[in-house]
């Protein structure tokens, strides 16, 4: 019966090895074989021997110099001694070159593991190569055919029975020794070319190093070719995150389905109730104020002054131009707007804000800003460079810089809600709306001392949006910055609601957003992949669904907040059915 359970399961991954003879099937015979001692004591004799017939020769030498006794003349321990010496002279260079000679008597096949000494430096050639190459095409890892030979079901404790891995022989071998430590975990991809199988194997290994299951988490089902090189090291599986659809939205004239990630029951009802009372309303209006990503690095001189006058030179207009002929040749899409410097002491900081097309760009304005600093140590040579990156920037951490100057997309987005809309969508009232924001998201926040955080949750759907197109989710912290504004209008019959977002960082092309679910939601959205007609546009359309998918959240759940229903609601579509007690571990 159990025979029969393990055939008729369908296998998580069937692992398919290369053409490669068996260690166990074929082992190498080695040169210290035919040694009568093991290696490790015929080492200790021969460097004992060694070293002691060198001393014995040297005192002898002594002795006679101080007696006056011809070195040629020499006794029978003397002779003995000389023999000695080069018979372990002989030992010792053979010693050294033992893997040379086995490697010239046994040649191994091409598919056989490399050394040890040789790993670093070929996983450091395997990363420079992945770095020149477009994801996904740094290795071949397309499948090879499976062979004719017969699977072993692994030793290792079957932890689910829906989920029994099959392993060959070859890979027991190559499982065994990332076990053991000989074969390091992220040189799977490059010593095996398959990036699905070293990931299974890698997988395979970390359930028997830890003896923790990792059943429930996904292994089939992600090109792991496409995030080679790019998007992550070392895979053992993926996540999965449910994605939810908000809309329509109603934003600038145009209908847009908003895919949102998360694990929070109520995020999507709740910003999808937004967009419903601002369809009814007529629609929202979004408009982009800046694009320009920025990149701040920090340069030391010996003197304030020299600081000062490098500053000086930078913000000169005349010198503007130049510059910007420096930094623009580093990208056809990357121009750079403008540059913001700051003085500390000697150390000055320059802020470089440039147009990106529709990457994100912190890539593309490191580049730029790596040419200017090449270029001025002509001109400043004493001018000693700290970091590309200086927290002027500033990047994935709340900074007043980005909450006042922007960084990425600066957006505003506002709808006017009408007051039957308000009552029967909503399920409150203009006035309570008004009151409970100028209290919470205004004075709460003023009296919490906060950064860019007069609102609600905009981090809730700026997190939800980003995971679902394949931003940086780390961004979330100054994207998030938001100010939500209310005000009654129409003599208080309606309902006028803003958000402004000075620092939306997306973009449409690199990073996550080549990834097939992520590019899925994009493409859901019209803006995959960077837009034929008008350079950056569809990361700037991208930047205004934001907005207003903000704008929609914050419009819930702060009517949830003014009518009493957030507990009841969470309570209702946040909360298991399942009883957790009778879960098991």
């Amino acid at each position: 019966m159990e025979a029969a359970r393990l055939s008729s399961t369908k296998p998580v991954q069937a692992l398919k090895p290369k053409k490669t003879v068996s260690f166990e099937e074929d082992p190498m015979t080695k040169v210290s074989d035919a040694l009568p001692l093991p290696l490790y004591l015929t080492n200790a004799v021969f460097f004992t021997l060694f070293f002691s017939v060198v001393y014995f020769l040297l005192s002898s030498w002594r002795e006679k110099i101080r007696t006056s006794t011809p070195l040629h003349v020499v006794n029978s321990s003397e002779i003995v001694a000389i023999l000695a010496f080069f018979a372990s002279c002989i030992y010792l260079m053979a010693f050294f070159g033992i893997d040379f000679v086995q490697s010239l008597v046994f040649r191994p096949s091409p598919d056989v593991w490399i050394s040890d000494d040789e790993e670093e430096n070929e996983v450091l050639l395997c990363k420079e190569d992945a770095r020149k190459v477009p994801c996904g095409q740094a290795l071949d890892c397309s499948l090879p055919p499976l062979p004719a030979q017969a699977p072993i079901v692994s030793s290792q404790k079957v932890f689910d029975e829906k989920a029994v891995t099959v392993l060959t022989e070859e890979d027991e071998e190559i499982i065994k020794s990332v076990v053991a430590g000989t074969t390091p975990s992220y040189s799977l991809e490059s010593k095996l070319g398959d990036c699905q199988r070293a990931a299974a194997i890698r997988r395979e290994a970390l359930q028997r190093l830890t003896g923790k299951s990792l059943a429930g988490l996904p292994l089939e089902g992600l090109d792991y070719e496409s995030i080679l090189g790019q998007c992550c090291e070392m895979p053992i599986g993926y996540v999965q995150i449910p994605v939810g659809i908000a809309g329509p939205l109603l934003l600038n004239g145009r209908e847009f389905s908003v895919p949102m990630a998360t694990t929070e029951g109520c995020l999507v009802a709740s910003t999808n109730r937004g967009c419903k009372a601002i369809h009814l309303s007529g629609g929202a209006t979004s408009v982009l104020l800046k694009d320009g990503m920025t990149r701040a690095p920090v340069v030391r001189f010996s003197t304030a002054k020299r600081a000062a006058d490098l500053k000086l030179y930078l913000e000169e207009p005349n010198n503007f131009e130049t510059l910007s002929l420096v930094f623009n040749r580093s990208s056809r899409f990357g121009r750079l707007q403008g540059i913001k410097c700051a003085i500390a002491g000697k150390n000055l900081y320059m802020r470089f804000t440039c147009s990106t097309g529709d990457a994100m760009g912190m890539n593309m304005v490191s580049k730029g800003v790596q040419n200017v600093l090449d270029f001025l140590q002509t001109d400043f040579p004493d001018m000693d460079v700290l970091g590309i990156s200086g927290n002027f920037c500033s990047d994935k951490k709340p900074a007043a810089v980005n909450w006042i100057e922007g960084r990425g997309k600066s957006v505003v987005c506002e709808a006017i809600i009408k007051g039957d809309v308000v009552k029967k969508v909503l399920k409150t009232s203009v006035e309570s709306l008004v009151e409970l924001n100028m209290l919470k998201n205004l004075t709460g926040s003023a009296m919490a001392g906060v950064l860019g955080g007069f609102n609600a949750h905009a981090s809730n759907i700026v997190s939800a949006v980003y995971i679902a197109t394949g931003q940086d989710p780390a961004q979330n912290v100054e994207s998030s910055h938001c100010i939500t504004m209310m005000e009654a209008v129409n003599d208080g019959k309606d309902l006028h609601v803003s958000v402004t977002m000075p620092s939306i960082e997306v973009g449409t092309v690199g990073g996550g957003t080549q990834l097939a679910s992520q590019s899925a939601c994009l493409n859901l959205l019209g803006v995959k992949g960077a837009s034929k007609e008008v350079p950056g546009a569809n990361s700037r359309t991208l930047a205004t669904i934001v907005a207003g998918a903000v704008l929609a959240g914050e419009l819930s759940l702060m009517s949830a907040l003014a009518a009493g229903q957030l507990v009841k609601s969470h309570m209702k579509y946040n909360r298991s059915n399942k009883d957790v007690s009778k879960a098991s571990s």
